[in-house]
């Protein structure tokens, strides 16, 4: 299983309020990761892979939502390590296996993917994971997947206005450092 292994570092953003940036480049306090039951990728610290305008997109987004006062962009600096690379037909392999054992063992009725609501995808990574990890012996750190998102960019076409690239952090020890990006909205 050492070909997930990804010797691998990328630029990534976090979309957050502004307060939260200043707090981890002063002090270095640490992302906290997402647990919510409709995480696509699963538990993780999420950030856009090479997207500052989508993640100051976010931010603006739980702006409207009340949840932040003044949205903001936290670059990372992340080596993806053992990375579930949804973008990788050996993993998609790994989740299908994955999915037919979750089947076999989850309490019914399943959950299910609804619009922006990830749920039935969520609880089949975060099962599945572990699930591998007993089965490979290899702790995943990283869960990289693209999502389709938006309206197509012309009429008939396949590609969306908002497809981007996203990373769930789930060893911390893979963010090797912060920084604030110079550009601003």
């Amino acid at each position: 299983m050492r070909h997930l292994d990804y010797q691998r570092t990328i630029i990534a953003y976090h979309g957050c309020d502004e307060s939260l940036v200043n707090r981890v480049l002063k002090t270095g306090e640490t992302l906290e990761p997402s647990e919510n039951d409709y995480d696509w990728l699963g538990t993780g610290i999420y950030f856009w892979e090479f997207g500052p305008d989508r993640a100051i997109a976010w931010a603006n987004e739980l702006k409207k939502r009340k949840r932040i006062k003044k949205p903001s962009v936290l670059g990372a600096v992340i080596q993806l390590g053992n990375c579930f690379d949804l973008l990788d037909t050996r993993c998609t392999a790994m989740l299908q296996a994955a999915h037919r054992n979750y089947v076999c063992v989850a309490p019914k009725p399943f959950p299910a993917n609804e619009r922006f609501m990830h749920r039935l995808d969520c609880d089949v990574i975060n099962y599945g994971l572990p699930w591998l990890t007993k089965l490979f012996g290899i702790e995943f750190q990283t869960v990289r997947g693209v999502f389709q998102e938006g309206t197509p960019v012309f009429e008939g076409s396949d590609i969306r206005e908002k497809s981007h690239i996203q990373i769930a952090v789930r060893d911390p020890s893979c963010i090797l450092g912060y920084f604030k990006p110079r550009w601003t909205h």
